[in-house]
């Protein structure tokens, strides 16, 4: 099975029909932003020297995507650091054009955030603020990048008749870290992916951004998750990352002895959810010959053990 990438075409009128539904100056000069795999991201720099965020989405439809938006606004609305697409004169906060969703979102300065000690320190205080916002229904319960896309995963391997090395140690680890990871933990709202690429910030947290993979689950899967994300560097895992991550963490929210213990399981399903995610959109689904073996590196941690 493969799946064709929708594209769209973001020109000087359209991006300008949708800052005049804004109320917003006219464009002087765009530039594609890096980060991401799926929908596109592009600076506008206006005609007074202000910036805004036009992202395209390519890979959700209309409707999800307003539940995505709506997730932002949960968050914005408990003091969560987000982004929140600008209203349109219509009052509406998405733009649909060619079957597609378009949001003007504000730019937000600072890039990436980085791995330094302050910086991890108030991601894992943002994160526990996150997992005791009240949960809502715009979240579902369903992991997209976990059990179920492994399923989803084995059965295009039965019916392709191409089950890989990798999906037969998924299907492995699958089963046993389903018997390794209690129930019962306490849950709250996660984002699922916490990477650098989905959160902005100079010393400190200004906004996750991307809740296309939040949900609602252990609270301290998500924790695993800012680990793997930001705690290793080419050598391996770094126990000052940890320290300060986790230092932030229970700053606000101290984690319970059986969350402890399950740490190592959540870890390394985390891994493995990042692994399988790239092995399904560069490998199974969308075929990429440049990324094709970026599930590697994650399966290659497998291989480390870290003492939390």
């Amino acid at each position: 099975m493969v799946i064709e990438m929708r594209r769209a075409e973001v020109g000087v009128d359209g991006a300008n029909e949708l800052l005049n539904q804004a109320g917003l100056p006219n464009l002087n000069s765009m530039e594609i932003l890096q980060g991401g795999w799926d929908n596109t991201n592009i600076l506008l720099t206006l005609s007074d020297g202000s910036k805004v965020v036009l992202k395209v989405w390519n890979a959700n439809t209309v409707e999800e995507v307003r539940r995505v938006v709506a997730r932002h606004c949960h968050l914005d609305e408990h003091g969560i650091p987000t982004a929140v697409p600008i209203q349109l004169a219509n009052g509406s906060l998405i733009a649909e054009k060619g079957g597609m969703a378009w949001t003007l979102l504000p730019f937000i300065e600072g890039g990436m955030l980085g791995a330094d000690e302050n910086s991890l320190k108030s991601l894992g205080e943002t994160m526990a603020r996150l997992h005791r916002t009240p949960v809502t229904d715009c979240f579902p319960d369903d992991y997209r990048m976990g059990w179920t896309l492994f399923e989803e995963m084995f059965v295009i391997a039965d019916d392709t008749n191409a089950w890989s090395d990798f999906l037969i140690t998924l299907k492995k680890e699958s089963e046993s870290l389903r018997n390794q990871i209690p129930e019962g933990l306490p849950q709250g709202i996660l984002h699922g992916d916490v990477f650098p690429d989905n959160v902005i910030g100079d010393g400190s947290v200004a906004a996750i951004l991307d809740l296309e993979e939040a949900f609602i689950g252990p609270c301290a899967f998500d924790l695993m998750m800012a680990f793997v994300g930001f705690g290793w560097n080419d050598e391996g895992p770094i126990h000052e990352r940890w320290e300060a991550l986790l230092d932030g963490y229970e700053s606000v929210r101290p984690l319970s002895r059986e969350e402890r213990l399950a740490l190592p399981a959540l870890h390394r399903y985390a891994t493995l959810s990042i692994a399988a995610w790239r092995y399904w959109k560069h490998v199974m689904t969308q075929p990429d010959e440049a990324l094709k073996m970026r599930y590697l590196e994650m399966t290659e941690r497998l291989e480390i053990g870290f003492n939390f």
